[in-house]
């Protein structure tokens, strides 16, 4: 089965008409997308958007032999004329089969927003999904087909979808996804491929044609990922970011509860709110345990709390406890635990403060911490595969 991505863009196209933003300025050439359209084997075209047949005659394919257009979106969209010799368009109602004369099945998937999703199985047997844009599968059961070959989804915006999908088996490690309906939330380029890599998915330009089933080389998600940043930099956002698509997440609070400290509680629940729902959360220091078991994602927020319980621990704000033995205790738990990220089977994504590069503190407690600190971070990022520092909400990769 043949699936040609006659537009990979939001509804509105990208850049969007008359937007002046710094994404919708930089999205040329190839990072230029419109509307998503998707045609399937020259027979089946999911979502008719403006211009489709000359986007169909550029990829080097005409709509002549289209049998069948269904539409996706939460609403039909704007009017849009329909081609000579093209079928009406419709919508199939939600759980609803179609057996086309070409050997292509197509049933619709109920949507949480809105919308109409397809799952299309081709005379070879080829799975494919396509999701509308702003839209995730609902009341998913645990598969019993294997996962699709190819899904085409709204990852941006909803990673949630791909989660979902992966918590019941029907997104599998052999299964290509590629982003569509791409719209100026994420600045296209680097930026874009680096934040869907780390979802384990991809964007291709539009035009382009993929053999569903055929191996692609989608750059592995990372087992390991430190990400640090300043204070409010944007590091946890970007942490969470990258498990947003995985489902049954552990997010792992190393700071504690902090009763009576109303500015810590407000902190924490703006960090409880935008997780996933899905998420469950443990507020723990012993961090070792964690990366020795086996189960699902790990998001340690954040290292540098670690390292204050055990500074605490070996008594290292006192000069004659931190020389009689508590210096060494402290190396021994940090080189504890970057033995268990070594050795862990877990995805672990993990968060620290990056202190080092502001001015030196001015007590010998602080400096003491500003230094054990930088030797933590340094010993935890030797241990992984992926190392992302944070400034202004721009993430710089280090390593992978």
């Amino acid at each position: 089965m043949e699936v040609t991505l006659l537009g990979t863009g939001a509804p509105a196209g990208l850049p969007r008409p008359d937007c002046p933003c710094a994404a919708c300025a930089t999205a040329l050439g190839p990072d230029a997308r419109a509307a998503t359209a998707v045609l399937v084997d020259g027979t089946l075209l999911l979502d008719l958007t403006p211009g489709v047949a000359f986007a169909a005659a550029r990829a080097g394919h005409s709509l002549s032999g289209v049998r069948q257009v269904l539409l996706s979106h939460p609403h039909d969209g704007p009017a849009v004329e329909v081609p000579a010799g093209l079928p009406q368009p419709v919508r199939v109602p939600d759980g609803r089969e179609l057996a086309l004369l070409t050997g292509h099945r197509v049933r619709a998937v109920a949507m949480d927003a809105g919308g109409t999703g397809y799952a299309v199985t081709g005379p070879d047997g080829q799975r494919l999904l396509y999701l509308p844009p702003g839209g995730a599968p609902a009341g998913l059961e645990a598969a019993t087909a294997e996962p699709y070959h190819l899904v085409l989804a709204d990852v941006v915006t909803r990673p949630d979808a791909l989660a979902r999908l992966r918590a019941v088996g029907s997104a599998g490690a052999t299964t290509d996804v590629v982003a569509v309906h791409l719209d100026h939330d994420v600045p296209p380029g680097a930026e874009l491929r680096r934040r869907l890599a780390a979802a384990g998915a991809r964007a291709v330009p539009d035009g382009t044609t993929l053999a569903v089933g055929a191996y692609e080389d989608v750059p592995d998600v990372p087992r390991r990922t430190l990400v640090l940043g300043g204070a409010r930099s944007g590091k946890s956002v970007e942490a969470e970011r990258r498990l947003e698509s995985f489902p049954d997440v552990l997010y792992v609070a190393t700071g504690g509860t902090r009763g009576g400290d109303t500015e810590w509680a407000e902190r924490v629940a703006a960090h409880r709110e935008r997780r996933p729902g899905s998420w469950r959360t443990t507020e723990t220091t012993d961090l070792v345990p964690l990366l020795r078991e086996d189960g699902p994602p790990l998001l340690i927020d954040c290292l540098s709390l670690w390292l204050t319980d055990v500074m605490d621990s070996v008594g290292a704000w006192d000069d004659a406890e931190w020389a009689g033995g508590g210096e060494k205790s402290l190396r021994e738990r940090v080189r504890e635990l970057a033995d268990a990220v070594r050795g862990t089977r877990r995805t672990v994504v993990a968060v620290s403060n990056e202190v080092g590069s502001g001015i030196v503190p001015a007590t010998a407690s602080g400096r003491r911490y500003r230094d054990e600190l930088g030797r933590l971070n340094a010993a935890f990022a030797d241990e992984c595969e992926q190392v992302v520092l944070v400034v202004a909400g721009q993430a710089s990769v280090l390593r992978g």
